[in-house]
This record gives C-alpha cells, structure tokens and sequence, in this order.
C-alpha cells in the first residue's frame, strides 16, 4: 500500500509566510534555514555540537570553541579547498 501524503504540506519552516512571496523564494528559505539550524561538527573537539551564534560565527556547545565560517554553514568549500592545500605543504616539507 502507498504511502499517504498529507496535501500541501511542502513548505518546511517556510510555511510561516503563507502563500506569500511564491513557491521558489520559500523553498529557498526553508533550504537555508535546515542548514543554518543544523549541528556540526566541531573542529577542535569533534563532537556534533557546533550551532550558528550570528552571520558567520560558530561556536561549539561543549569546549566553546568561537570560530568564522560560512554565513549558511561553517566550512566553505573555499575553506576546505585552502586547508587542503597547507595540509599539503605542511606535509611536504
């Protein structure tokens, strides 16, 4: 048997703003707002408790660990990619 769906039940945290503002700009804002409320993990302690405290700064639960990150989310993939390259100097020399 199916699965049943209750209807119109798309818009996640969006669903706030009603039939405001269209169906992509909701969607869009639910998208942002499932990362941004998401736990990561830390990279000083490595446990899962690192929550947004404002526009790009992080801060870990468990051993207050402040850091900048992504506005959205902590690691940028600029980010990744830079610590790629001096764990790879470091490395080499």
């Amino acid at each position: 048997m199916a699965k049943k769906v209750k209807k119109g039940r798309k818009t996640r945290s969006a669903g706030r703003f009603g039939p405001r503002y269209g169906r992509k700009i909701r969607k869009r804002v639910a998208d942002i707002e499932e990362k941004s409320k998401k736990k990561y993990d830390c990279p000083q302690c490595g446990q899962p408790k690192v929550k947004r405290v404002g526009t790009a700064i992080w801060r870990c639960a468990k051993c207050g660990y402040t850091f900048a990150g992504g506005t959205y989310i902590p690691f940028t993939s600029a980010n990744q990619s830079v610590i790629r390259s001096v764990k790879r100097a470091v490395e080499a020399e």
